[in-house]
């Protein structure tokens, strides 16, 4: 790069002197999210962050909405179904490798996994994740077959 120096990433988050920063996914999750999926948390910024979510394979989620986030997935690998609901507007979409999907701030959701591996997904967060009290408990369509995590 002419005039400035590229940086590898490492493991985890560094802060450089001009503010930029880089992470490397970590092989174990960080947390386990309200739905029971599993978190590896990449980076953030001031209006917004971005993790990894993975169900394993054959788990069904925890049916949850947010209080004041909205966010925006994109899966990378397996094959499920998301459940969605927001008003009048419902919907079940079959999700896999490079579906993406919006989740708006109060919109019920609930996803599974259906076959041999587990679905993972990219998700943005806006703003960003504010932390425990976020998440409403709701119902949903599918019986929970993971525990709820406090993400």
């Amino acid at each position: 790069m002419a005039g400035g120096t590229v940086r590898r990433a490492i493991a985890r988050p560094y802060s450089s002197m001009s503010g930029f920063e880089s992470t490397r996914l970590s092989h174990c999750p960080d947390t386990i999210a309200p739905d029971g999926s599993e978190v590896r948390a990449l980076l953030r910024l001031k209006g917004g962050s971005m993790a990894q979510f993975t169900l394993p394979a054959g788990q069904t989620s925890v049916p949850a909405a947010h209080r004041t986030v909205e966010e925006i997935w994109f899966f990378t690998a397996g094959r499920g179904e998301m459940w969605r609901q927001l008003g009048e507007q419902e919907e079940i979409v079959a999700v896999g490798p490079g579906v993406c999907i919006t989740i708006p701030v109060g919109t019920r959701f609930q996803f599974r996994s259906l076959g041999d591996e587990p679905l993972v997904a990219i998700g943005v967060t806006m703003p960003p994740w504010p932390g425990p009290g976020e998440t409403l408990d709701v119902a949903g369509p599918w019986v929970p077959t993971v525990a709820r995590g406090t993400g």
